[in-house]
C-alpha cells in the first residue's frame, strides 16, 4: 500500500479512478483479505484530492462488496471468491456498450436503518419461537390470536383505536389486503374516491377490480374536501396521518366532517395509517378509526416501521364487514408467515416493539434534520422542501425550469438515484417537478454526500 502510486488520467472522474485502482489491487491480491485501507482523510491528503472524492470511491467499493466499513475502525478488505473476478481479464467486444454508472447513493424509500435494527433480540426471539410446537403446523386463516391481541393493545395505546382481536385481519401487504377487501365491496360500492396525488399502489388495487375512480385534490397545505358532497362514491381511501406523498395531516375538523359524510351516506372510509409512528414535531392526531369504528376500515403495517421483508400488515374491520369478509375467505390459507407472526407477537409482548419505535423515532429525526439542513445549504432558494415534519422521505420541488425526467437522468450521471412523483398524480398535476428522496437507510454522511452530488448534477 505504501508504494502504491495513483496516476490520474484526464477525462475520467478521480473517484472512479481511485475505485478502479483499488478494485484491481484487491482482485490481484496486492491488498489482502482483512487488510485495512487508509482512512478517508489520509488517502485524500496523500492523493491531494478532496475527502468527498475518496469517500465516494470507498462507498462504491462497499456497495460492490470489495470492502466493508467497521464503524469508527475504518475500512477493511472483504474475502472474495476467486471465481467472481476470473472473467475480468477476458477481452470484451469493443462495440459493447459502456456499463451504466454505478449507484453511489440511492435515495430509495421502502428501506429501514440496518445499523439500528434489533438483530440480536429478533434472532433470539425467532429461535425461541422455533422451539414451540405451534411453529410446526399451519396458521390461522385470519392471523394468530397472540399477534392480533398485541396489535389491539398497541392500537389502543398509540392510536386511540378500541378494537378486539377478532376484528383484526393479518395480511401480507396493504395492497394484497385492499384487493381482498374490495372483492367483497365492489358490488355495493362500484366506485371509490382517491387522493390526487395519492398512493399509486392503492389505485392499482382498486383498478384490479375495475372500480371507477373519483379524485379529490391534495395540495402541499392539505386535502380539499370542498367537492366531496358532489361525488357519487360512498367509499373513500385516505392517508390522514401522513398523506402519501405530500406528508400533510388531516385536521380534526376535516376528520369529523369525513366521518359525518360516511355516516350520512352509509359509506366507508379506508384509512391507511402506514407510517404514523414517525412524527417529529408533535404527536399525531388520533386515527379516524378512533372517532367512529363503524364506518372506518383501518389498515396498518410493520414494513415501514420495522422491516419491509417481514411482509406483515393488518386491517381492523367494522363488525358488519367482518362477518362478510370471514365468510368469503374462511377456506383460504393465510398469506403470511406463521413464524414471523409468532416472533412479532413475542417481540411486542416483551416491550421490544415500543422500545424500537422510541429509538428509531430519534434516529430518523436526526437524519431528517441533517437532510433538511444540507438541502437548504446546497440549494438555498432553488427548492421547496415538502414534508419535513414526519415520515421517512422528503419531497423536493425544484425551481430550476427542468423536467422530472431530466432531473432523474442527470442525478444518475453522478451516481445518485432519485425517484419521481408523477406516478402519484392523476389530474392534479404539479406546476414544477417534485422529486422523492428517502433517507431511512442512509447514514448522515451518505445523506450529505448525496445532496452534494445532486447539487453538482443539477447545477
Amino acid at each position: 500500500m505504501k508504494n502504491t502510486i495513483f496516476a490520474f488520467r484526464e477525462g475520467s472522474s478521480k473517484y472512479k479512478q481511485i475505485y478502479e485502482q483499488f478494485k484491481v489491487f484487491i482482485e490481484k491480491g496486492d491488498i489482502k483479505t482483512n487488510d485495512q485501507l487508509p482512512s478517508i482523510r489520509q488517502l485524500a491528503e496523500s492523493l491531494q484530492v478532496s475527502r468527498n472524492t475518496t469517500l465516494m470511491a470507498y462507498e462504491l467499493l462497499v456497495a460492490e462488496g470489495y470492502i466493508r466499513g467497521e464503524g469508527r475502525k475504518g475500512y477493511f478488505v472483504n474475502e472474495l471468491e476467486p471465481m467472481l473476478f476470473q472473467n475480468a481479464s477476458i477481452p470484451t467486444d469493443k462495440k459493447e456498450k459502456k456499463s451504466e454508472i454505478p449507484v453511489i447513493i440511492d435515495f430509495r424509500t421502502g428501506a429501514v436503518d440496518q445499523n439500528n435494527f434489533p438483530l440480536k433480540t429478533w434472532r433470539k426471539i425467532a429461535n425461541h419461537v422455533l422451539t414451540l410446537s405451534v411453529s410446526y403446523q399451519y396458521g390461522e386463516p385470519f392471523g394468530e390470536d397472540c399477534l392480533r391481541e398485541q396489535i389491539a393493545s398497541y392500537l389502543l395505546q398509540s392510536r386511540g383505536v378500541k378494537t378486539h382481536l377478532d376484528s383484526i385481519i393479518i395480511g401480507g401487504s396493504t395492497q394484497q389486503m385492499l384487493i381482498n377487501l374490495v372483492h367483497i365491496l365492489k358490488d355495493e360500492y362500484p366506485s371509490i374516491i382517491v387522493e390526487d396525488p395519492g398512493f399509486d399502489g392503492a389505485r392499482k388495487a382498486f383498478q384490479f377490480h375495475h372500480l371507477t375512480l373519483e379524485t379529490i385534490p391534495v395540495y402541499e397545505t392539505g386535502i380539499d374536501f370542498s367537492k366531496l358532497e358532489d361525488m357519487m362514491s360512498r367509499l373513500i381511501f385516505v392517508t390522514p396521518s401522513h398523506q402519501s406523498p405530500f406528508g400533510v395531516s388531516m385536521t380534526i375538523q376535516q376528520r369529523q366532517m369525513l366521518i359525518h359524510w360516511a355516516n350520512k351516506l352509509k359509506g366507508f372510509i379506508i384509512e391507511d395509517d402506514y407510517d404514523s409512528e414517525f412524527r417529529y414535531s408533535q404527536k399525531p392526531l388520533p386515527a379516524l378509526a378512533s372517532i367512529d369504528s363503524t364506518r372506518v376500515i383501518y389498515i396498518g403495517n410493520f414494513s415501514k416501521s420495522f422491516l419491509p421483508g417481514i411482509r406483515l400488515s393488518y386491517m381492523v374491520l367494522p363488525q358488519n364487514l367482518l362477518n362478510l369478509y370471514k365468510k368469503q375467505y374462511i377456506d383460504f390459507d393465510s398469506m403470511t408467515s406463521l413464524h414471523s407472526q409468532l416472533t412479532m407477537a413475542k417481540f411486542m409482548e416483551k416491550g421490544e416493539w415500543i422500545r424500537h419505535l422510541k429509538r428509531m423515532r430519534l434516529v430518523y429525526k436526526r437524519k431528517m434534520q441533517c437532510f433538511v439542513l444540507e438541502l437548504k445549504k446546497q440549494f438555498e432558494q432553488n427548492i421547496t422542501i415538502i414534508g419535513e415534519e414526519s415520515g421517512l422521505y422528503l419531497l423536493v420541488k425544484l425551481h430550476l425550469n427542468r423536467s422530472e425526467k431530466w432531473l432523474i437522468q442527470q442525478a444518475s450521471l453522478f451516481g445518485v438515484k432519485v425517484y419521481p412523483t408523477s406516478i402519484y398524480f392523476v389530474k392534479n398535476q404539479s406546476d414544477e417537478p417534485i422529486i422523492k428522496l428517502g433517507f431511512s437507510h442512509l447514514t448522515s454522511d451518505e445523506i450529505r454526500l448525496g445532496v452534494k452530488l445532486l447539487k453538482k448534477a443539477w447545477s
